[in-house]
């Protein structure tokens, strides 16, 4: 830290700070909590941020900030750095400081300045004896540590992780703190518990089951633990949004796969029951997401039942009730403990099963409704992401560009739904090992690139997507078990992993404003429709033997590997997002 007796000095001492660092700018006269000062001076998810009295700007930034001072120096002299006289309630609120100023300037410039809520902190630049003591009162009145811990908790957080996880983690994620670690390290513990925990599952044994249920909730403990550590120390990084958002998909469907293997320990066989709940669950998700994208900056907003929504949450119990109804990340963690503990592999998966089909038939009803009843003009930005989530590879986008759909606000998601009922249908219905199920998989290629060959912009469009995800999802999951091949549906288990994998890290990339994956990515790896024809001819050729198993085990292994090895260096690249999941519940 370094003083400048004026604007002038400032100017001169900023230009020499090497090109690479974050610099600031602090009122001498500033009082106010330390948490007040870490909020606005901290924070590296912001190129600029201010508080009253205080201004910083991360690297790139400082070219404007240094351009903004030199033209306060030479419009106003290279004076110390002075409030307006008579400073009011209005005077601090517009902080008319050089900081405050400097803060106006590079907005005005087009440079974003982030000015986070400080709630019951205090931040100010008094100029008079009396402000200065009541100032000093304020912030003697407030114990910023205290609300340093209640800011570490995420704002909206489901009811068991509310009452029963960050009463204690947020201490526990202090604790971390005051040691040194970082939130990679704490995700990536709660990964290694989860392993471990599915490594119990997959013994098969009581004593398995029990320890699998403590550690998966340990496991929980420490998921919580890492993003209120984040929080609390203002270590926000790309590398921690990206670990925290895959892991938390791979940790349960480990898990999954875990209870799977301890259940064919003891002869019970419920491969089809564990890749049931992982199809469910990343539908519900693609739900959510699609959702949220067709929604993100619709123009003219509103509908009834968003009001009836908004009147609900005036009344707290409904918004516990409604946040368990969803079964949650939080919820559902607990229950799948419990259960593992208490009882058999099969009946987790049931309650799974059952849970997440009644909170997906739940939060679908609510945004069928909300669509159906508001009047909104969807963007093309959110059109080009419901493309991007939709996945479509080369049969579809070339029978897009060669036929348009018919005009009509509902024709995309019916063609989807249309593709979807045959695929499945026939997966289902006609003999297996058969050409037919080709046959629909043609078909659903043909209408899936006809349901995308205009703009998303429908009021039901956003069910494209996840009618996508749930016609492979379940093609790849009917074809492996009516095969009777030994071990294909955990291959399948494999195959969709690696697929939801790909549509994970589609969603984060959109959400990160970077767009989806590379054009080359999405065709080398076939697209929704062409790795659905690919596993029906399999299904068709490969009908005796182990062959099936092979072809399935070859083709996750080969999808994996391209999207992991194009994910990671996107990820680990300067070109990556950060991606703050603080109001995902699921």
């Amino acid at each position: 830290m370094t003083a400048a007796a004026d604007a002038g000095e400032a100017a001169e001492l900023l230009a020499a700070v090497p090109a690479g660092r974050r610099v600031a700018l602090v009122d001498p006269r500033f009082i106010g909590h330390v948490h007040a000062l870490r909020l606005g001076l901290t924070d590296p998810r912001f190129a600029a941020a201010s508080i009253p009295g205080a201004l910083t700007a991360q690297p790139e930034a400082r070219p404007a900030l240094l351009r903004a001072l030199r033209r306060a120096v030479t419009a106003g002299g290279a004076g110390a750095p002075v409030a307006s006289s008579g400073t009011d309630a209005v005077a601090v609120a517009e902080d008319r400081t050089v900081p405050g100023r400097l803060a106006d300037a590079l907005d005005a410039e087009g440079t974003a300045v982030q000015r986070p809520e400080l709630g019951s902190l205090t931040a100010s630049v008094p100029d008079r004896p009396e402000e200065r003591n009541t100032a000093r009162a304020a912030v003697a009145a407030v114990d910023d540590e205290a609300v340093r811990l209640r800011s570490a908790v995420k704002a909206h957080d489901g009811f068991f992780t509310t009452y029963f996880i960050s009463p204690y983690s947020r201490y526990i994620a202090r604790w971390c703190a005051r040691r040194g670690l970082t939130p990679n390290q704490v995700t990536t513990a709660s990964l290694v518990t989860a392993l471990i925990a599915a490594g119990s599952a997959a013994t098969g044994t009581r004593a398995g089951y029990v320890a699998a249920g403590v550690l998966l909730l340990l496991s929980f403990v420490l998921d919580c633990t890492d993003g209120q550590l984040a929080r609390y120390s203002l270590q926000y990084s790309t590398m921690g949004a990206w670990l925290d958002a895959t892991f938390d998909r791979a940790k349960e469907y480990a898990y999954y796969a875990g209870l799977a293997i301890g259940a064919a320990r003891t002869g019970d066989d419920v491969w089809v029951l564990a890749l049931g709940a992982m199809v469910l669950q990343a539908c519900r998700h693609v739900v959510d997401f699609s959702f949220n994208e067709a929604n993100h900056d619709a123009v003219s907003n509103t509908s009834p039942t968003a009001a009836l929504s908004d009147k609900l949450d005036s009344v707290g119990w409904t918004v516990w009730l409604r946040r368990m109804i969803v079964l949650p990340i939080g919820e559902r963690w607990a229950m799948i403990a419990v259960l593992t503990a208490v009882t058999t592999p099969r009946i987790v998966f049931y309650a799974l099963l059952v849970g997440c089909a009644l909170a997906a038939c739940y939060t679908t009803a609510g945004r069928l409704l909300r669509s159906l009843t508001r009047k909104a003009q969807r963007t093309d930005r959110a059109a080009r992401a419901l493309a991007d989530l939709a996945d479509s590879g080369p049969l579809a986008q070339a029978v897009a560009a060669a036929v348009r759909r018919p005009g009509g606000g509902f024709t995309a998601p019916l063609l989807a739904f249309v593709g979807a009922l045959v695929m499945v249908g026939a997966a289902v219905f006609t003999p297996y090992g058969g050409w037919s199920a080709v046959g629909a998989a043609a078909v659903y290629a043909v209408l899936s690139g006809l349901a995308v060959s205009r703009p998303l912009k429908g009021a039901l469009d956003w069910l494209v997507p996840p009618v996508f995800r749930a016609a492979e999802y379940c093609t790849i999951l009917v074809l492996a078990a009516r095969s009777d091949v030994p071990h294909a549906v955990p291959a399948a288990f494999g195959l969709v992993s690696a697929v939801a994998y790909h549509h994970y890290d589609t969603v984060y990339r959109i959400r990160g404003g970077t767009g989806a994956p590379p054009g080359w990515l999405v065709r080398v790896i076939g697209g929704h429709e062409g790795r659905t024809l690919v596993v029906a001819v399999l299904a068709a050729l490969l009908t005796h033997g182990s062959g099936f198993t092979t072809a399935l085990t070859a083709l996750a292994a080969a999808v994996a590997l391209v999207v992991l090895v194009e994910s990671i260096r996107f990820w680990v690249s300067s070109s990556a997002p950060a991606v703050h999941d603080e109001g995902e519940l699921a």
